[in-house]
C-alpha cells in the first residue's frame, strides 16, 4: 500500500505542473507569507485553513488561538513535504507558481485527501454576505440523531465577535479542537486542522436552533442538530467508565520501546499513586493531556507519584508503533514511560479486550487514578483540552485536589 501511495503521489504531483520551463531545484521551496489551504472533503466541500512560512524550514498552522510550529519540511526535487508535529499526516505538494497543490497522506489509514494552498491569502472562508444571526452561547447538540450506535451528545460553545466565530464542540470523549470561521449571513462554517483530524462544520441558524454537518477529511460525515442552552451540561466524564463487579483494581504487562515488559505489579510502582493513560499517539486529545501530564510529572515526580500510559496505536507493525511512540515522547518531553498495548487497529472494542476488568473502553484519552494500595480510586473519561477554556481550567484544579488527596492518605 505504502508504494500504491507513494506512485499516487508522484503522479499528482507530475498532474500538478504547468507546461512550462521548469525552474531550477534551488528555486523550489516556500516562499515566505501567510497561505490559504483547502482540503477536498465531500459534497464537493472544501476545508480551509491558514499557514505561515517564517523560512524554507519552517512554519506555523493557526486555528484560532491554536499556533502549531513546524519544523519537518524536506524538499525532494519540485515538491515539498510537510509533517506536522507528533501525528503521522504530511503533506506531499508540488509547486505551481505561488501556490502548492498535492495530497494530505495518511498512509496507515490508506487516506489521501486533495490539498491546494495559495500565497498571500489570510482568508479561512470567503465571506458572501453579511451576518445576519449572532452563534455566541451554549448549544446542545446530537450528532447523528436516531442513527444507532451512532447518536451521541454534545455541548456546542461558541464566541462571535462581528463575523468571526470560535469555540468548539464537547463529547463526553473529549473536544472538536480549536475550532475558527466565519458567520455567512445566517450560515456559520468552522474548521480546524491540526495534522491527525481535518474537521469541517457548516450549519444553517436561526435565533434558537442549529442544522448541519460535519466533514472528517473526505472519509466520514454525519447530520448534527443544536438548539441553544445555555444551562446545558454534558454527563459526569467520572462515571461514565468504571470497573465490573468483582474487580477493584487493574493489572496488565506491555512492552515498552525497548521491548522490555512492564507490569504494573513493578517495583516502580509500589506504594505510589498511578495514573495510567490509555491513548494514541494519532489522538490529538491525548497529545493534549499528554503535554500536561508530562509538564505535571516532571514537577512533581519526586513525591510518590508515577504515570504510565498505554499506547492502542493504528500502525501496522510494531516497529512503526514504536517508532511514533518515541516520536511522541521526544516531541514533547514525555519522562514516563509509554507501553505499546496493541497496534494494527484503535478499535475500543479490541482495547477493552486487554483491559477485560474495564465495562468499555468509551475513549481515547482514558485516566485511571489508583491509590498507594493499588486500588482503582476513579476513571476520569476524555479529556477537555486548552480549547474548552473553562473546562480546561476546572479539569487541572479537580486533578491536581484529587492527586493531592491521594497522595496525603496514609501520612501521619
Amino acid at each position: 500500500m505504502r508504494y500504491l501511495i507513494c506512485c499516487f503521489v508522484f503522479l499528482t504531483v507530475l498532474s500538478c505542473k504547468k507546461d512550462v520551463k521548469k525552474e531550477a531545484v534551488m528555486d523550489n521551496v516556500l516562499k515566505t507569507g501567510t497561505y490559504r489551504a483547502t482540503l477536498k472533503v465531500q459534497d464537493g466541500t472544501f476545508l480551509p485553513f491558514n499557514f505561515e512560512v517564517k523560512s524554507p524550514k519552517s512554519l506555523q498552522i493557526f486555528n484560532a488561538d491554536e499556533v502549531i510550529d513546524v519544523d519537518e519540511i524536506e524538499y525532494r526535487n519540485d515538491s515539498v513535504f510537510i509533517t506536522t508535529p507528533v501525528f503521522e499526516g504530511y503533506i506531499a505538494a508540488a509547486f505551481d507558481g505561488e501556490q502548492l497543490k498535492g495530497s494530505f497522506i495518511k498512509e496507515s489509514l490508506d487516506r489521501i485527501v486533495p490539498f491546494s494552498a495559495e500565497l498571500n491569502n489570510n482568508k479561512r472562508f470567503e465571506i458572501q454576505q453579511d451576518a445576519t444571526q449572532n452563534v455566541s452561547g451554549i448549544w446542545e447538540t446530537v450528532f447523528s440523531k436516531g442513527v444507532p450506535e451512532d447518536e451521541y451528545m454534545a455541548k456546542g460553545i461558541f464566541k462571535q465577535e462581528g463575523q468571526k466565530v470560535t469555540g468548539t464542540f464537547r463529547t463526553t470523549t473529549g473536544d472538536y479542537r480549536y475550532l475558527e470561521g466565519v458567520m455567512d449571513g445566517n450560515t456559520v462554517k468552522l474548521s480546524t486542522f491540526d495534522g491527525a483530524h481535518a474537521f469541517l462544520f457548516t450549519a444553517t441558524v436561526t435565533d434558537s436552533t442549529m442544522e448541519g454537518t460535519f466533514y472528517s477529511g473526505n472519509h466520514w460525515k454525519e447530520p448534527f442538530i443544536a438548539k441553544r442552552n445555555p444551562t446545558y451540561e454534558l454527563p459526569s466524564a467520572n462515571e461514565l467508565t468504571f470497573l465490573k463487579e468483582g474487580y477493584d483494581s487493574i493489572d496488565f504487562t506491555f512492552p515498552n520501546t525497548s521491548n522490555e515488559l512492564v507490569s504494573l505489579k513493578d517495583e516502580r510502582f509500589k506504594d505510589k499513586v498511578v495514573i495510567v493513560q490509555i491513548m494514541g499517539t494519532w489522538c490529538p486529545n491525548c497529545l493534549d493531556e499528554s503535554k500536561y501530564y508530562a509538564d505535571f510529572y516532571k514537577k512533581n515526580k519526586d513525591k510518590n507519584i508515577e504515570f504510565i500510559a498505554l499506547a492502542f496505536e493504528y500502525a501496522k507493525d510494531k516497529a512503526t508503533a514504536f517508532s511514533r511512540i518515541e516520536r511522541l515522547q521526544s516531541k514533547i518531553g514525555i519522562d514516563y514511560p509509554i507501553l505499546l498495548a496493541q497496534y494494527g487497529t484503535s478499535s475500543k472494542t479490541k482495547a477493552q479486550e486487554k483491559l477485560p476488568m474495564l465495562n468499555h473502553v468509551l475513549s481515547y484519552p482514558t485516566s485511571i487514578f489508583i491509590d498507594k494500595k493499588g486500588k482503582v480510586r476513579k476513571i476520569h473519561t476524555g479529556f477537555n483540552g486548552p480549547a474548552t477554556g473553562e473546562k480546561y481550567t476546572e479539569f487541572k484544579a479537580e486533578f491536581e485536589s484529587f492527586v493531592a488527596e491521594l497522595l496525603n492518605e496514609g501520612k501521619p
